[in-house]
């Protein structure tokens, strides 16, 4: 459920959390169903809730809050990881409530999640400019943020002293596969602007093929993953996710 935009900002960002929490849990319990299931929270629903600028069909889950990226990056981490059984330490950067409580469940799993200013957050740090130790987490998730960075080459760089050798990081930005070249924009402060160049009032770029040599200039080795393509068409619809998104798979 959205919030009122002259109720939103009567709240600080904690209580307006509640407030969705509260929505969501009674939009759960009215769209249950058996249509599609939410890998993330295990909940069944006849329809996923629209999201997005413009709005996308089933596109968020009614109960955990889970886009369509969390689903798949939750298959991808249960299916392509060890992250629930080995002991490892992980950089949650941006977390997503749902995934984060279920991360911090694991007893085997030393976990800090950080953003700017998130109240979800364990901790509040800036993406360019880390108080973490170097070589310090065995793996990183960083999905959706470096768009919103104007200094994303210095984010990069950060996540990669921070990353163990041998470590593994998933990088996630929105990629169009039609654009060459990235298009930047860090100096437009116009929301329409915005929403024009890159499809998304606080984005400010739109990353093209060129994203791979982005992280290749800060150290990264990549490996474009393609796994999502091994679901099948009924488990993508299943669980509402795209499976032709690739993961940049990040190692030092």
């Amino acid at each position: 459920m959205m919030i009122p935009g002259p109720i939103r900002k009567m709240f600080p960002p904690v209580s307006r959390l509640l407030f969705r929490y509260l929505s969501d849990r009674y939009l759960s319990r009215s769209l249950r169903g058996d249509r599609f299931q939410c890998p993330v929270c295990g909940g069944r629903f006849d329809v996923f809730l629209p999201y997005g600028i413009p709005p996308r069909s089933n596109a968020r889950c009614p109960r955990c809050g889970a886009f369509e990226r969390h689903r798949l990056l939750w298959l991808y981490l249960k299916e392509r990881t060890d992250i629930f059984s080995a002991d490892m330490s992980l950089l949650d950067v941006a977390p997503v409530w749902y995934i984060q409580r279920s991360l911090r469940a694991l007893r085997q799993l030393d976990y800090l999640s950080i953003d700017l200013d998130s109240p979800v957050a364990m901790k509040h740090m800036d993406l360019t400019n880390l108080d973490l130790p170097s070589d310090s987490f065995d793996s990183i998730i960083c999905f959706h943020v470096l768009e919103h960075i104007p200094d994303d080459q210095k984010a990069i760089s950060e996540l990669h002293r921070v990353l163990k050798p041998g470590g593994w990081a998933l990088i996630q930005v929105p990629v169009y596969r039609s654009l060459a070249k990235t298009i930047e924009g860090a100096d437009i402060t116009d929301p329409a602007e915005r929403i024009r160049r890159f499809g998304h009032p606080d984005h400010v770029r739109k990353y093209g093929r060129d994203y791979v040599h982005r992280l290749e200039k800060a150290g990264f080795e990549v490996t474009q993953d393609r796994w999502a393509m091994s679901l099948s068409e009924h488990d993508a619809l299943l669980y509402g996710v795209n499976r032709w998104e690739i993961f940049y798979r990040c190692s030092k």
